[in-house]
């Protein structure tokens, strides 16, 4: 397991700057004081730093890198998997991955990849205090669809005012309906709302 030691002016700052080097908050490392601080004679003689050892116990992007590869195992699927923490967010990418494969582990409307997503989320959120996001894409699929989606509303959006109905969009998970309504949320002329019941609830655009 991994470990390191550090030595500061008091037991916390030692621990902090453990954790900001592992990368890491205290539920995922064992913190052993090694020694307390003093502050000697008359505050200078004899003083003492405090020295503590900080082991990492659950590192989050190791748990995440595992359980996805045993998940594209089972799946029969070829791919490289590369995990970055960023604070609480972890991004996982799929890469070296055919185009078949992609496809699968995507699925209808990228369903797929959110199921698997929600997995990673649960398997290294169980039994924490602080919650670590999650992220999942395959080879840039969510920025290009993001984009996608984005072109797509201001197109509609421009389509609702010319007509002067409401537009209605193909059903589609939440994440994608945000994206939907943070882009048309400062277009003038348009307003959106979702309607319908999952998994076929939609965004309407309607023109003011």
């Amino acid at each position: 397991m991994r470990s390191v030691v550090k030595v500061a002016k008091t037991v916390r700052e030692a621990i902090d700057n453990a954790l900001d080097e592992l990368n890491l908050s205290e539920s995922d490392v064992k913190i052993e004081v090694l020694e307390e601080p003093s502050k000697g004679l008359f505050g200078l003689l004899g003083a003492k730093d405090a020295v503590v050892r900080v082991t990492v116990v659950n590192d989050p992007i190791e748990i995440v890198e595992n359980f996805l590869s045993k998940i594209l195992l089972s799946m029969r699927i070829k791919g490289t998997v590369m995990a970055k923490r960023e604070n609480n967010i972890i991004n996982v990418e799929i890469m070296n991955i055919n185009s078949s494969d992609m496809g699968i582990i995507i699925g209808k409307r990228g369903n797929t990849l959110d199921a698997i997503q929600y997995l990673l989320s649960l398997s290294i959120n169980r039994n924490r205090e602080d919650y670590i996001k999650v992220i999942l894409d395959v080879k840039g699929y969510r920025k290009k669809r993001e984009e996608t989606l984005i072109k797509l509303a201001n197109r509609m959006a421009e389509k609702s005012k010319l007509s002067k109905k409401p537009i209605k969009l193909e059903p589609m998970n939440p994440y994608e309906r945000r994206i939907i309504h943070s882009a048309l949320q400062n277009v003038s002329g348009v307003s959106t709302y979702s309607e319908g019941e999952e998994p076929y609830r939609r965004v309407i655009i309607q023109a003011k």
